[in-house]
């Protein structure tokens, strides 16, 4: 019998989920690796040449690893539950005119549902995954994500969604160490190809990070259905054509192909009309958001104004604000205006370093 107990690894092939893996082995846990099959690239409309997470030599990087430290290694077939939920909710989304959050879907209910009904099924204890975060119980019974020691890395952003059951459940190996620390332990244990690994930062189902064409993959004749629209300005007044309208974000500026003698941005988009409304950065400001969708994490409830800091997309810095539960939404109030909400997107918020809670900007 192992020491800690059975923990199931979600395995990617990466170097984070590889060293999350063999510190827990080195820990005393039992562990048994799990590699997730998400997506393929055929399904998607890419080339023939997968890369990321999904990837035949991803898989078998993990395999291989798994053998090489003498414990399991299962792959899960999820493709059928991720393209349900996950895929057809990011097409929805941007037909709906908003911006999708796909990372934070498949955590909350397809990554974490699947991990732990694979775990039962091998009577593990716990399941563990390679984010850059940390997680502990609070004296009021609640799990608590906050931040990995990382800053550059941290990734309670995206595990806003998962409930207090899965996290009573989790284990976060990596939270107290940075990437360079994780890729020098890889080194360490000889896996240097492994600690060489590049990071991907794009949408793991949207083949070369080009939405666009993924969406005209997934949606048949989409350009003969939307077709082109107007560019317009606050004002109404039209200024342009667009080649339709889920092909533009809120804060888009780059690749719009109209020049009007300054900058402007996406700050409104109107499915019904196929409009595009175009602005200046200054029209983009905003001191108010409400956010739905909601998942408290640190407390059950925020019925009363609360000062946090407010994250409304991965790589943003925060901004102080007052924030008030009001039934099922949150009222955000910003100290200073941000830039570029865009409905669809995840707001977070926190405490410190703790993870209060988020949800999807309206």
């Amino acid at each position: 019998m192992s020491k800690h107990g059975r923990i199931l690894v979600a395995m990617s092939g990466g170097v984070d989920s590889s060293v999350a893996a063999v510190m827990l082995h080195e820990q005393g846990y039992e562990v048994i690796g799990l590699t997730m099959k998400t997506w393929d690239y055929a399904s998607s409309g890419g080339s023939s040449k997968e890369t990321g997470c999904c990837s035949l030599d991803s898989i078998n990087d993990a395999r291989a690893l798994a053998v090489g430290y003498g414990f399991p290694h299962y792959i899960l077939d999820i493709r059928s539950e991720f393209g349900d939920f996950v895929i057809d909710n990011f097409v929805d989304e941007y037909l709906a005119g908003r911006t999708p959050n796909p990372c934070v879907l498949c955590n909350t209910h397809i990554k974490w549902d699947a991990l732990l009904k694979r775990a039962d099924k091998l009577d593990c204890e716990f399941i563990a995954t390679g984010h850059y975060a940390n997680i502990r119980l609070q004296d009021n019974g609640r799990y608590v994500i906050s931040k990995g020691k990382d800053e550059n890395k941290d990734q309670s952003y995206v595990l806003w969604g998962v409930s207090q059951q899965n996290l009573a459940r989790t284990k976060f190996p990596l939270g107290s160490f940075s990437k360079p620390e994780i890729r020098q332990m890889a080194m360490d244990m000889g896996q240097v190809e492994l600690a060489g690994k590049s990071e991907s930062y794009e949408i793991c189902f949207v083949p070369d990070n080009d939405y666009r064409a993924f969406l005209r993959h997934k949606v048949e004749d989409l350009d003969e259905r939307i077709g082109a629209g107007n560019f317009v300005l606050t004002n109404g007044t039209i200024v342009g054509k667009h080649q339709g309208y889920p092909f533009y974000t809120i804060g888009q500026r780059k690749g719009l192909g109209i020049a009007l003698g300054q900058p402007m941005f996406v700050t409104a988009i109107d499915p019904q009309t196929n409009t595009v409304v175009l602005g200046t950065a200054d029209e983009l400001e905003r001191k108010q958001a409400w956010v739905k969708n909601l998942n408290l994490v640190k407390y059950a409830a925020i019925n009363e104004p609360l000062e946090a800091i407010t994250k409304i997309r991965y790589k943003d810095a925060g901004t102080q604000s007052t924030i008030v539960q009001m039934g099922e939404h949150m009222k955000v109030d910003f100290h200073h205006t941000v830039s570029g909400i865009a409905p669809g997107q995840s707001a977070v918020f926190y405490e410190g370093n703790d993870l209060l809670g988020g949800g999807f900007l309206m």
